[in-house]
């Protein structure tokens, strides 16, 4: 495109081209095919503006070249970020910024074929309507032993489902030890009196007993809630009133007795040599009238909350008109169908669930990755500096925070790049790569590495020889 005659004098900015001179170049033609007219104008609308707002008197106007490639940058800006697969090198297991919980093959695989119509909530047999989430309902009984169970977009959600439904107007008995605060701001005495239920605290932070539920007992008491503080531990002189005790309770009065065990888990961590974290199975057993958790933290689903319990209880809540608003689409559903489907089968379990996997990888497997990572990015960008440290990884997304896991690192830095800026350039790499930083190195911690991304990370790392 031919550049236009400046006159001495005149205001720069009316020598800009207009947007439809600069839709008839070859480049922004190329990118118009990529990421469609609309976006391609906004982002020559923007560009245009930035040289507008800097242009004075006597200034000479930008070559067209140079509004191209500013176009072609913010366009660049908006695709980095959008939502798409990337690599978890932080260590974090359940990062919530990293959508916590990796899916399983299975749900991938299963969320591939939703490119077309399925039976969500229709009989087949007599093509009336059906019932949603039918199967996740007959997993969680098979797996937990509760009587039903329901799913909704999130923990939070079935917490407060739950109280709206079966609380409005009652009191609440829970422990002070047990009023969470969560990411984002979400506390749980916010929660109660927004389902129009009455907090009633009992105890102390540090310790509440027994008899502290027993004397809050009362005519306008709607139930004892536990909530399992899954993101936090209060060690020392402390002490805590388990299920099963809560549970005994009813024998001395009708009270719901509801489980909030947050994290969640279907099977006990202990036997893999972690520790005990309480399970959904646990609490049905104990008595719990209403047990609800997270789908997307240690069961390795998609983000969901669970809610199980006695039969005539998930009815009721099934019926609330919150429900409606709350329930989920055919996407989650059967992603958590088939991550529950994996814990038909204990022998195949670890290996099919990664979050479980990641959670008992062998020191011994670790390492042994890092040393591939290692020797081939090493050959193939002798740049760099790489070494082997030991670290440790944690869990995240608000499980298991007492404890972490050992782990091996690789500890990177590349000539004339400082730690953020190998970092950046790791994160603008497609797929981007999440690493942190510590002692001035850029850290890929091999714990969170799933199959099939060494390749990927290699030639990422060769990428900075050019």
């Amino acid at each position: 495109m031919d550049e236009k005659i400046i006159n001495a004098g005149e205001d720069p900015r009316r020598n800009l081209p207009a947007v439809s001179e600069l839709l008839e170049d070859a480049t922004i033609k190329q990118l118009i095919s990529k990421h469609s007219r609309l976006l391609v104008m906004d982002a020559l609308h923007d560009a245009l503006q930035s040289f507008r707002s800097i242009l004075k008197a006597g200034d000479k106007p930008p070559p067209t070249q140079e509004i191209v490639n500013t176009a072609q940058s913010l366009l660049t800006q908006l695709e980095h970020n959008r939502i798409r697969p990337v690599i978890n090198a932080t260590g974090i297991i359940l990062h919530t910024g990293l959508g916590r919980a990796a899916l399983p093959k299975e749900a991938a695989d299963a969320l591939a074929l939703m490119d077309r119509c399925c039976n969500l909530q229709i009989d087949l047999e007599t093509c009336l309507r059906g019932k949603r989430d039918f199967m996740v309902e007959y997993l969680l009984r098979k797996l937990t032993g509760c009587e039903a169970a329901m799913i909704v977009n999130n923990n939070a959600a079935a917490t407060f489902l739950i109280l709206s439904a079966m609380c409005k107007g009652k009191e609440v008995i829970i422990s002070r030890g047990q009023l969470i605060e969560i990411g984002g701001s979400y506390r749980l005495p916010d929660c109660i009196r927004e389902s129009g239920a009455i907090m009633r605290e009992v105890g102390t932070t540090n310790k509440t007993h027994l008899r502290d539920y027993e004397e809050a007992l009362g005519e306008n008491t709607g139930a004892i809630l536990r909530c399992n503080p899954s993101n936090y531990r209060i060690v020392g002189f402390s002490q805590d009133v388990p299920i099963q005790e809560l549970a005994r309770l009813k024998k001395k009065r009708d009270v719901l007795v509801i489980d909030d065990l947050g994290c969640g888990a279907l099977v006990d961590l202990s036997q893999y040599g972690l520790p005990k974290e309480p399970t959904i199975q646990e609490s049905i057993a104990a008595g719990a009238d209403l047990v609800c958790s997270s789908g997307d933290k240690l069961i390795g689903g998609p983000q969901a909350g669970i809610i199980l319990g006695k039969k005539e209880l998930i009815q009721k809540i099934k019926k609330h008109p919150l429900t409606r608003m709350l329930r989920v689409c055919k996407l989650t559903d059967i992603a958590m169908e088939q991550t529950l489907r994996l814990f038909l089968e204990p022998d195949t379990l670890l290996q099919k669930h990664p979050t479980l996997r990641m959670m008992t990888m062998p020191l011994e497997a670790i390492h042994k990755t890092a040393v591939r990572i290692k020797r081939r990015a090493a050959k193939r960008n002798p740049r760099l500096s790489i070494a082997i440290q030991k670290g440790e990884s944690a869990t995240g997304g608000g499980s298991l925070p007492h404890i972490t896991f050992p782990t091996w690192l690789l500890a990177i830095s590349a000539q004339n790049l400082s730690a953020e800026q190998l970092s950046l350039f790791l994160r603008r790499n497609e797929p981007p790569i999440i690493a942190r930083i510590k002692d001035d190195k850029t850290v890929l911690d091999m714990r969170t590495i799933l199959p099939g991304e060494e390749n990927l990370i290699i030639e990422a790392l060769a990428r900075l020889s050019d």
